[in-house]
């Protein structure tokens, strides 16, 4: 069983013994992000710094100035590490504590993006815009994403990478100060209200046979009871086809499908087109094809013909595991399960131990710890336990 955990090169950078520290937890590879999104970060063990507050969006390496010339959309620079190359400095420390280093690459998730070019972002059935959400089925967007995972996930170091966000983002995100939980909208009401009515989605819409302004007005009359909360919040695809009416829902799906498997399958052969044979690629999914997010939902058939593997959130209860395992178990490739050991961030590695026994039973073959640099040293006393005795 291959174990990996989560970390950001700020984690490493500066702190000598950082590196000792991980490999001690017993994991074989960390997976090191080389492109991430904004977020305010604790670091408890570093021995200089305790908060990073990375401001926006970026990439944690210098990005190929050749590459990106000339071009409206191209990746920020970070400046929140004391390095010129964050990741490359990071991934040669641990490499020498023999772990092996795969990038953690986010995709669909800039609010830096969306701000300083709106225009690419998703726009909901009422109008508004989500700019940490840019909209993958604008060709400008698909071509910076697909570039950006070419460039981001083959950095020097690295054995393969996990692409994150890759497809759809929609209206939830954890964004600075949400107050969205006034109104409980169910998993159905989130996908309604991720539909994207940018001028692209709009055509797409079209050649699928809908009316985008009808289509618009079908979204927000079903949304209509989930605004004046008249109900439990619908939940799931059959919930979906509840508000707005199976027809109408599978036909957004169809569109919403192709066009992010259109941009897997071309962000996987431009990683596969930059790395040397052998470079592994993963995708962080969900087998529900309709969801979206940092787990973005596939087909598991289609995504397991595409990628080499995908590694799947299994924080919770048995049945949550059960239900997003059960789908890809079976079919080939890497199924890496995905566990939160930071108790403060809703992870339980008190039940480290159970938690992967019963996902391996489930038919996954790796797991992934989320995150070994923001737990707390208890935290990851009870991790290397566990992991000392699941072998």
């Amino acid at each position: 069983m291959r174990t990996s955990a989560f970390l950001y090169p700020w984690d490493i950078v500066g702190d000598p013994d950082a590196a000792a520290r991980v490999a001690d937890l017993g994991v074989q590879q960390v997976t090191l992000a080389a492109a991430y999104h904004s977020t305010r970060a604790l670091t408890p063990r570093h021995p200089v710094r305790r908060v990073v507050t990375a401001g926006h969006a970026a990439v944690l390496y210098p990005p190929d100035g050749a590459r990106w010339a000339g071009r409206g959309l191209r990746p920020y620079a970070q400046s929140w590490v004391a390095s010129d190359d964050p990741f490359a400095e990071a991934a040669e420390a641990l490499a020498g504590a023999g772990l092996e280093v795969h990038s953690w690459v986010v995709l669909a998730h800039n609010s830096r993006l969306g701000a300083e070019h709106p225009d690419t972002s998703v726009v909901n059935a009422y109008g508004d815009r989500y700019p940490w959400a840019p909209c993958i089925a604008q060709p400008v967007v698909r071509a910076y994403l697909v570039d950006l995972a070419a460039e981001a996930a083959v950095r020097d170091g690295a054995h393969g990478t996990e692409l994150e966000s890759c497809g759809w983002y929609g209206f939830a995100h954890l964004h600075a100060h949400d107050k969205v939980a006034g109104v409980g909208l169910g998993d159905a009401a989130q996908y309604l209200m991720s539909l994207c009515f940018c001028p692209s989605c709009r055509a797409g819409y079209g050649a699928h046979g809908l009316d985008a302004d009808e289509l618009g007005r079908a979204v927000r009359r079903a949304l209509e009871p989930v605004w004046a909360s008249t109900g439990a919040p619908e939940a799931g695809w059959a919930g979906v086809g509840k508000l707005l009416g199976a027809d109408l829902a599978a036909a957004t799906l169809r569109w919403r499908t192709e066009v992010a498997r259109g941009l897997q399958e071309s962000a996987v052969a431009a990683v596969r087109a930059a790395a040397a044979p052998g470079f592994q690629v993963l995708l962080h999914a969900d087998p529900a094809p309709y969801r979206c997010g940092a787990n973005v939902g596939v087909d598991p058939e289609h995504i397991l013909s595409v990628a080499d593997g995908v590694v799947v959130p299994c924080t919770g209860p048995d049945a949550a595991r059960e239900a997003v395992l059960g789908p890809f178990a079976g079919r080939g490739g890497v199924l890496a399960a995905n566990l939160t050991v930071v108790r403060g961030m809703g992870g339980s590695p008190a039940t480290l131990e159970r938690d992967a026994e019963h996902a391996l039973s489930l038919g996954a073959d790796q797991l992934r710890l989320y995150h070994a640099g923001l737990a707390s040293g208890p935290d990851l006393e009870t991790v290397a336990g566990a992991l000392s005795r699941l072998g």
